[in-house]
């Protein structure tokens, strides 16, 4: 595909982006009667083992007491449960029961605004109201959600679910959570209703809850007046990044970077609050991943790792040059800085509510659609050792200059700032977070190109570095003793004890999470090829192939699949 081709192909989705086909609900039923015999996925349609998850019955709430009586009705019959969410972003197999009779119970229905104090500053609403309901909410209530994950598509109860978060390290921090002032969960055990506000120790467990205590029923959440945003977008050259990555977020409340290695370059973010007397309408329409699929998938196959660092230069200045769906009025981008108002600036999502199009706007991981299918790797570094993270795998990139060519065409990586929380399960110190998401074969037995150079990045981070995973993001490898990194594990799994004593909404998966099973590596041929194993034997690789289990090249301790030439990493 040529530049032109390429550039044309990306204003054509980005001007389409504004109308899009809804995506479908990951629970599908076929059975005899209504609602059974179902299975249940991610918005991706693929947990990172590629099972297929299922159960005997899906239930949609619409009320607190509806979702009292399912709750009630499935612990008196011990029967697994587990919780799914309108759009099921979470990548891990959080929504999967155990066997083939377990109870799948959806908040999509559960989508109210209760109650808003706007003395008090809080808005109340079911779990299923989605990142988008709560803004839009917020505003028309005069009020503002300041911290938030970038995505719309989010519901509430999700969000504590996973500890999902934007970037700041102002205030009471990024993580949504920390701003929940009141929660009730419907849990198996007597009382099925609990109703936990600040200063109840058992809410710092609920708050990021991995969906193994109970149902989520309402959550209570601190706004703050409305305000506006600036927002400026500068690429320099990342040879300043490890000093800059631990300093940023004090000077700009809304700070974040967009760092493409490969091209040795950083966007820096410079977003802060400003009067709102300031002039500007700014709207984020961010068009997400835009690029063609049938072209990555070409040049893995043929090894065309130029090909890829071609059209990842293309796909980086095409978001520069427009704003990175940015525009000054919400319908032009004409230069920085960008402001508007928070609730039109902190998210977008265009491509979760359009008319039937013939799916030509889904979005574009749609699992319906030859979309993008993809891993991604989702962890944060205290900011304390940060730095020599950032230093490592620059070293890794001037080893092999194109190896990470291929996340330009995802955005490069995102790294956003977290703040230390009270909940148990939430980031134990100030942090910055890595978002890198890359190509993922349709074959699992296939590498990708430079299979080892991200592998041993994911390897270092949490074994060299002490990253914490992201609950809803994350192969298998990312979660390997990560309960042990986390101050109050043992009060969290004590609360889960009392919540739901016979572990129904427990599963192997999530018992592994936690460290409380063994399982978590599934060692079989070619598992580290999907972040399933650490290898340690060929057999885990593809040898048939070329690929090898051999050390890794800065981080020895690694152990990577790589294609080995007459003794050479290639």
């Amino acid at each position: 595909m040529n530049t032109i081709t390429t550039i044309a192909l990306l204003v054509t989705l980005m001007s389409i982006s504004v109308n899009s086909t809804s995506p479908e609900d990951p629970i599908q039923c076929n059975g005899a009667i209504q609602n059974t015999n179902c299975t249940i996925t991610n918005s991706y349609g693929a947990f990172p083992d590629r099972s297929t998850c299922r159960a005997a019955e899906a239930v949609y709430p619409t009320s607190e007491a509806e979702l009292v009586a399912a709750v009630a009705s499935a612990a008196a019959a011990k029967r697994k449960i587990k919780v799914a969410t309108r759009y099921s972003h979470s990548i891990p197999k959080l929504v999967c029961p155990d066997g083939e009779d377990g109870l799948l119970i959806s908040t999509k229905y559960l989508n109210r605004t209760l109650n808003v104090d706007a003395s008090a500053m809080t808005i109340t609403v079911e779990s299923g109201v989605t990142l988008r309901q709560l803004i839009s909410e917020a505003a028309r209530a005069n009020m503002a959600l300041p911290y938030a994950p970038y995505w719309w598509g989010l519901t509430v109860g999700g969000m504590m679910g996973t500890g999902a978060h934007g970037s700041s390290l102002w205030g009471l921090g990024s993580q949504v959570h920390d701003r929940v002032t009141r929660l009730t969960i419907v849990a198996p055990a007597q009382p099925h209703v609990r109703v936990l506000e600040s200063g109840d120790a058992d809410l710092d467990a609920a708050k990021v809850s991995l969906g193994v205590l109970g149902v989520i029923s309402q959550v209570t959440l601190k706004l703050e007046p409305p305000f506006k945003r600036s927002v400026t977008y500068i690429t320099r050259n990342d040879s300043d990044l490890g000093e800059d990555a631990v300093t940023l977020g004090r000077k700009h409340e809304f700070a974040d970077f967009t760092w493409f290695p490969s091209q040795k370059r950083v966007i820096y973010r410079l977003d802060d609050r400003t009067s709102s007397n300031s002039s500007g309408n700014g709207l984020n329409n961010f068009p997400g991943f835009r690029f063609c699929i049938e072209s990555e998938e070409t040049q893995e196959s043929l090894g065309d790792a130029n090909g890829k660092c071609i059209n990842g230069r293309i796909t980086a200045s095409f978001l520069r040059s427009t704003g990175f769906g940015l525009t000054n009025d919400g319908i032009i981008f004409k230069g920085y800085p960008v402001i508007g108002y928070q609730n039109r600036i902190q998210a977008s999502g265009a491509c979760l509510d359009s008319p039937d199009d013939a799916r030509l706007t889904a979005c574009p991981w749609d699992s319906r659609v030859k979309g993008l299918f993809y891993h991604q790797t989702t962890f944060s570094i205290a900011l304390s050792r940060v730095k020599g993270f950032i230093l490592d795998v620059q070293k890794l990139v001037s080893l092999f200059p194109d190896s990470l060519c291929g996340l330009d065409l995802y955005n490069g990586i995102l790294m956003r700032y977290v703040t230390a929380s009270t909940a148990y399960l939430g980031k134990q110190e100030d942090s910055l977070d890595f978002d890198i998401t890359y190509y993922r074969s349709k074959d699992p037995l296939q590498p990708r190109l430079f299979e080892d150079v991200l592998e041993e990045i994911e390897q270092m981070a949490v074994f060299k570095y002490g990253a914490l995973p992201h609950w809803g993001k994350n192969r298998n490898v990312a979660f390997l003793g990560a309960t042990a990194k986390y101050r109050n594990g043992a009060r969290f799994v004590k609360v889960k004890q009392r919540y739901d004593p016979k572990g129904l909404f427990s599963s192997g998966w999530s018992d592994q999470m936690l460290g409380l099973a063994d399982g978590l590596s599934v060692v079989r041929e070619g598992c580290a090829l999907e972040g399933l194993c650490i290898c340690s034997h060929d057999t885990h690789c593809a040898p048939n192939k070329g690929y090898l289990c051999v050390p890794g090249k800065i981080y020895d301790k690694a152990r990577v699949c790589a294609k080995v030439t007459t003794g050479n990493l290639y």
